[in-house]
């Protein structure tokens, strides 16, 4: 086997000035002086024999050549990640997993999942298992998996990375939901669509998988949604809802607990069940720990509610 001329160290370094811009903001992140990260990022193009960078004044630009290291030298880290995770980990390697949510899983199902897995585990590794758990729209989850910074993600919206690998999981329905005493709601009757068309709406930012998938079921029939004000969390939204500053589509997750307390109710419509399937996606790269396999496997058990 011949020697190897790279470093995990140096593929750091550069993953860093990719990060921060330029090798004095990438050495205060990664707590090396700045001559010794020019020194590591110059011995690293070296040994490539190829440059990585176009450099601007002070300015590192990421050339072709970088752009097409950079999702390399990520896979290449994050298994090194997973190999020190594994070692450290005593029992299973179940510990120190990094998972990532869409807002409406993160808030009302991953919690009382998380506890379910951690009952599972042998009661020596319960006390100390730990995960990291990151809640953001779809987007900013997939992102976050391309980039190796998470190791698993449930998304509730389209997934558009063709790094990524999306696997089926619970279905949900979404329902348009209105506070009690709404205008639109008198007698019980059937909303006309033309009185949808009209109403205000409460929705979830650009990005979230809950606007995408609302877009999709509603817009067809009603062709457009007069827009209200845009939260960036459906528990705001639910809240607002129920205040009467309009209406809104959400997941029947989201607002079991206000239509048990008739604080909410759903909205009589001509309009189609929406459901809605969530997805575990993973890095097609991605190594699989034990630990991670172990979560995946129970979470594939989980049935629709």
């Amino acid at each position: 086997m011949s020697q190897l001329k790279l470093s995990l160290r140096q593929l750091q370094i550069f993953v860093a000035v990719v990060e921060h811009g330029s090798t004095s903001a990438a050495a205060d992140a990664i707590a090396l002086s700045q001559s010794a990260t020019s020194a590591a990022l110059n011995e690293l193009e070296r040994a490539l024999g190829m440059s990585l960078f176009d450099r601007v004044s002070k300015r590192l630009l990421l050339n072709h050549n970088g752009r097409t290291l950079l999702p390399q030298a990520l896979s290449l880290l994050d298994a090194a990640i997973s190999i020190e995770r594994w070692a450290a980990d005593e029992q299973l390697q179940t510990g120190g997993l990094r998972i990532g949510a869409s807002t409406t899983i993160g808030n009302y199902l991953l919690p009382d999942m998380l506890a379910s897995f951690r009952a599972t585990l042998p009661a020596a590794v319960q006390e100390h298992w730990q995960a990291q758990v990151m809640i953001e729209n779809t987007a900013a989850i997939s992102q976050k998996l391309v980039n190796f910074e998470l190791d698993v993600g449930l998304i509730e919206g389209y997934c558009h990375e063709s790094e990524l690998l999306v696997h089926p999981w619970l279905e949900d329905e979404l329902v348009v939901v209105a506070a009690v005493n709404n205008p639109l709601l008198q007698h019980n009757q059937v909303v006309s669509l033309d009185a949808l068309r009209e109403a205000v709406w409460l929705l979830r930012e650009s990005g979230s998988g809950t606007r995408e998938n609302i877009n999709e079921a509603l817009l067809p029939h009603l062709h457009h949604l007069q827009r209200g004000i845009e939260f960036g969390d459906s528990e705001a939204i639910k809240r607002a809802t129920a205040r009467g500053l309009g209406i809104s589509c959400l997941s029947r997750f989201v607002v079991v607990d206000m239509l048990a307390d008739q604080k909410l109710c759903v909205v009589p419509t001509p309009l189609p069940k929406f459901t809605r399937r969530f997805y575990i996606v993973l890095h097609k790269q991605k190594k699989i720990t034990r630990g991670l396999n172990r979560l995946l496997e129970f979470l594939q058990q989980q049935t629709d509610i």
